[in-house]
């Protein structure tokens, strides 16, 4: 039977971790009403962006640009958005998962990574897998759109660098997906995998026309299109990364509240343990006094 004393110990050091757990669940909660405000807040200009970038494309039919010019090359760079943290439940291991499945279903590619998060660039790296660039401590503090400006300037350097190194070799990739974690609700966030460049002209030309808003433009159509097209790239990052951390909290808080009842639990069962073992030394200590009376 298990020590009194043990037992003890471990029940408060059981209620030491639900306090904690409870306290996380609490920050993340708060984290996470500020995280879904931006994230709803950004989701109608993103939309906005892509609807007017349509009707260039419609009406722009001979324009060319680097960033929508189909390559046939088997290069390709992922964009890991993780967690700088970890305590947030299976975020950060289906994200990485979705990475090694995409490697998986595609091996006569060559892929690398962008890693956006420390949990994401430790997995990696550990693996020796290719990171191209890697941002850290992005997801643990509240940023604003200059950090989608930057990180979108390093991706189009990649993007538009030089086709060959001095051994010949590709260096520049041929397609960049997104894998980060769209933000459905506090417990749900479903893991996506999408196309940044090049900008697939069907796609954006998919809209009606004919019930859509006649726009004049006073530039040329060409050139707004070509101006709004790296600012397409910034914004489909910024919305990627506010999906992502407001995915993480709400996976966190999740994880959290899922951890204080699994410790309430073991509080619970721990108790009654020590009950037990409380009223078998009771029962120990009657059955010595009453046999020490009965031999004298």
């Amino acid at each position: 039977m298990p020590n009194l004393q043990g037992v003890r110990r471990r029940i408060k050091a059981v209620k030491n971790m639900r306090q904690i757990t409870k306290s996380y669940k609490l920050v993340s909660a708060s984290k996470l009403r500020r995280a879904q405000e931006r994230v709803l807040a950004t989701r109608p200009y993103a939309q906005k962006m892509q609807e007017v970038l349509r009707h260039l494309a419609v009406a722009v039919t001979d324009f060319t640009s680097p960033l929508m010019e189909e390559r046939t090359g088997n290069r390709t760079l992922l964009m890991l958005m993780t967690a700088d943290k970890g305590l947030c439940g299976a975020f950060n291991a289906n994200l990485i998962r979705a990475v090694q499945q995409y490697v998986v279903e595609h091996p006569n590619e060559r892929v690398e990574l962008v890693v956006i998060g420390r949990k994401g660039r430790d997995v990696f790296r550990r693996r020796n897998f290719p990171i191209r660039k890697e941002y850290t401590n992005v997801t643990s503090k509240t940023f604003g759109y200059e950090l989608a400006v930057e990180i979108a300037r390093d991706i189009l350097n990649i993007y538009e660098g030089a086709a060959e190194d001095e051994e010949n070799l590709p260096v520049r990739p041929d397609r960049v997906h997104l894998v980060y974690a769209e933000f459905r609700s506090a417990i749900s966030q479903v893991v996506r995998i999408e196309q940044l460049l090049p900008v697939v002209r069907p796609a954006l030309a998919e809209a009606d026309t004919e019930t859509g808003p006649d726009y004049i433009y006073e530039q040329p159509p060409a050139e707004i299109l070509g101006r709004l097209l790296p600012r397409f790239v910034e914004t489909r990052i910024f919305q990627a990364l506010l999906e992502s951390v407001a995915s993480e909290h709400g996976a966190r808080m999740a994880a959290m509240d899922s951890a204080s009842r699994n410790a309430g639990e073991v509080i619970a069962h721990l108790t009654l343990t020590m009950n037990r073992i409380r009223q078998a030394a009771i029962t120990n200590e009657i059955i010595e006094v009453v046999s020490g009376a009965a031999a004298l």
